[in-house]
């Protein structure tokens, strides 16, 4: 691969615009960028799991660029990395998108008869789109973020994480933040790599616990038998370790009559809910973490009185799950020729960089201090690309490949996947 200080380059401050957001991307920017900053040795060893040669798992991997405010080239494949790092390098793509690894090379896949090319492997993704917390967080909406909001990325990882790590055994993971409003993770183990279709909506389905649009009022309701899973256990200890400051202090999800209704609406019993009701509009002004504590205590009484195993008797539990528990978009998942936006990428209305996430960071990872492209390049200005503020998440990267299982010492760069 060629080496960063190879390429000497000085950056023109006149090239860069603004501290973030779209106006400091540009053709010229992005091509400063892949020269100096881009980790590309380090990528070409993630995507050929750290064999010394060539394998299949680059060779046949598709890639795709966005170029020129919207060309969309797809089925791009590379013989190595270097041949990846100069066609970059020429392109300076505004977008970089992962796809699977197929039975052919994918720029020849034109030339292939029907059948001929199949996607046989990938990566399990997930991603976590903040969006899909609208109905929920009051602080923002559609793609804006803010430090409160973001927390529920923060309990996302920690759930999935852990049920990757400990129900499925991946131990493979990294953890990448969008540039923008969510997260997603690559798990890297063979075992992931090699599911189809069927498992991977297999293991989607495992970890999709909230079910139904906005217009549902109630969308986890777990049996006996559910309740007692491990997984459900687990992921109801970690939400309750941050239910209270999530949504009862920083969102507030009980301040007004227009948001309680919301959460009331739930409740399986309606004298609760028009009690309840009359009581917070008769005094509006009661925290929503009192609030909260009222209607509880008074559906354990209810619950007991009504002898009520379930419904009453989980509705807390089930709500909290209901408002903190990650949703994912199950359709990244679940289809093994879906992209997903490479790591390291420029998120166009950000510009920010797609960054790791260190795995002991999940709490402490801010969003809005990840560096833009702007910022990067006026850095250049006065320190080595390794000094700049993208050390750091290059650094997490780097830990992320090596931990990766070193490849048989004698296997040969033809053999390493076997169509």
């Amino acid at each position: 691969m060629m080496a960063a200080d190879e390429i000497k380059m000085d950056v023109d401050e006149a090239t860069v615009v603004a501290v973030g957001g779209v106006e400091e991307i540009s053709t010229e920017t992005l091509a400063q960028y892949y020269q100096r900053l881009f980790p590309f040795s380090l990528y070409y060893q993630w995507l050929n799991y750290r064999s010394s040669e060539p394998t299949q798992a680059f060779t046949h991997r598709e890639f795709s660029f966005t170029i020129n405010d919207g060309i969309y080239l797809r089925y791009q494949s590379f013989k190595d990395g270097d041949a990846l790092q100069r066609e970059v390098h020429k392109l300076a793509p505004s977008k970089i998108d992962i796809g699977a690894v197929f039975t052919a090379q994918p720029r020849t896949a034109k030339s292939l008869q029907p059948g001929a090319f199949k996607p046989v492997s990938k990566e399990l993704v997930f991603d976590v789109d903040m969006t899909d917390y609208d109905e929920i967080r009051t602080c923002c909406q559609g793609g804006n973020i803010c430090k409160l909001c973001w927390r529920f990325m923060v309990v996302a990882m920690h759930v999935v994480d852990r049920a990757l790590r400990e129900d499925f055994g991946f131990t493979q993971l990294m953890w990448v933040y969008s540039g923008r409003r969510g997260v997603h993770c690559w798990v890297s183990d063979e075992r992931a790599r090699r599911l189809d279709d069927a498992g991977r909506r297999a293991v989607a389905g495992y970890l999709g616990l909230v079910r139904g649009g906005a217009d549902q009022s109630r969308k986890v309701n777990l049996s006996q038998r559910q309740s007692k899973h491990p997984h459900i256990i687990r992921s109801a200890e970690i939400i309750e370790e941050y239910f209270e400051s999530i949504l009862l202090v920083d969102q507030e999800i009980l301040l007004t009559r227009e948001r309680w209704t919301k959460v009331l609406a739930a409740l399986p019993d309606e004298d609760l809910r028009k009690t309840l009701d009359a009581k917070w509009s008769s005094k509006p002004d009661i925290s929503s973490v009192d609030k909260w504590s009222e209607m509880i205590d008074l559906v354990d009484k209810r619950a007991i009185r009504a002898k009520s195993k379930f419904g009453l008797a989980n509705f807390e539990r089930d709500m909290m799950l209901q408002l903190t528990y990650p949703r994912l978009d199950e359709n990244v998942t679940t289809h093994l020729n879906h992209l997903l936006k490479s790591p390291f990428c420029i998120h166009p209305k950000t510009g920010r960089v797609c960054t790791p996430i260190a795995h002991d960071k999940f709490d402490s990872f801010d969003p809005f201090q990840v560096p833009t492209l702007g910022q990067l390049l006026r850095e250049l200005n006065d320190h080595a690309p390794d000094a700049t503020s993208l050390a750091e998440y290059t650094a997490t990267f780097s830990e992320f490949v090596a931990a990766l299982p070193a490849p048989p010492q004698d296997a040969k760069s033809s053999q390493s996947l076997e169509f």
